[in-house]
């Protein structure tokens, strides 16, 4: 029947991993960081620009 410990199992540890996966966990980092670098760069432009 089935053995306890198959090597049939969903093991996916060699599958490479998807660049969108990897960055998820940071969002609570990457979202305000690039978010300040936006509204930065944005008003040096409007700056620049008046």
């Amino acid at each position: 029947m089935s053995a306890p410990h198959s090597t049939e199992h969903a093991d996916h540890s060699d599958a490479p991993q998807d660049g969108v996966e990897a960055i998820v966990p940071l969002m609570p980092v990457v979202l305000p960081v690039v978010g300040g670098l936006l509204m930065f760069l944005l008003a040096f432009i409007a700056v620049f620009v008046a």
